[in-house]
């Protein structure tokens, strides 16, 4: 029960965080046309909350409508991450132009290479198909996202970028994609038993606000100083592009 409350406390706090900043993120998009990036990914997390607590509301934890929808909402929130870590990658080397070409090229090769490694996945358990294809496919994508924004980050310290608040913003993803990663994982190693699920319901709202806390300051607090007086150091794969 305290299990219960605790990680509803944190899913309605997180839901009225995110509120807040889109409406904020909104506001300064139409006013300086920036930070268009945040509102698209607190939109799909605001949209995706709102979906599934109704949907609880009406209908009860364990109805088939409740499982259709979060199972949905699940599949479109793990697209919408990797959009978002491709986006972040664009705004990193909106400077680098033969950069920017060599890494679009190597998103798109490695979004195939996860809908194809998914998809065989699928096809072999395809007489016995349920959710667990989604649930593999968002563990694979989760995982490929969190491994993409620590090479971004790593990228924003070799360029030495004046872009704090985009640093900020990345970091705030990290956590916010290490819970959903961890947490299906250890779903999985112990085939879903009660422990890992109670564990995953608390551990996913606070990561959530933990990312959310983090984009507040990087939105409201940190000044935009963008990129272009950054000191650029050369990537070692960037020297691969050169020629």
């Amino acid at each position: 029960m305290a299990t219960n409350l605790v990680s509803y406390g944190l899913q309605y706090g997180c839901m009225l965080i995110e509120a807040a900043l889109l409406c904020y993120c909104v506001a300064l998009a139409r006013r300086a046309k920036k930070e268009l990036t945040p509102v698209l990914y607190l939109g799909a997390l605001l949209g995706a909350a709102l979906a599934r607590s109704s949907v609880l509301r009406i209908y009860g934890y364990r109805s088939p409508q409740y499982k259709y929808v979060y199972w949905t909402t699940d599949f479109l929130l793990v697209i919408a991450a990797f959009l978002l870590v491709c986006l972040f990658f664009r705004r990193a080397c909106s400077y680098q132009e033969k950069l920017w070409r060599f890494v679009r090229l190597l998103l798109s090769f490695i979004f195939v290479l996860v809908v194809g490694i998914s998809g065989l996945s699928f096809l072999a358990h395809y007489p016995q198909f349920s959710n667990s294809y989604i649930t593999e496919f968002s563990q694979n994508m989760y995982f490929t996202c969190l491994v993409l924004n620590t090479l971004l980050y790593l990228m924003l310290q070799q360029f030495e970028s004046t872009d704090d608040r985009l640093g900020l913003l990345v970091c705030g993803v990290g956590i916010q994609f290490a819970a959903p990663a961890a947490s299906m994982a250890l779903c999985h190693l112990t085939t879903g038993e009660q422990f890992a699920a109670s564990l995953a319901s608390v551990t996913l709202p606070v990561c959530s606000l933990g990312m959310l806390l983090i984009w507040a300051y990087a939105l409201v607090l940190v000044s935009d100083k963008g990129t272009k007086g950054a000191r650029h150091k050369t990537p070692a794969f960037a020297e691969v592009t050169a020629d």
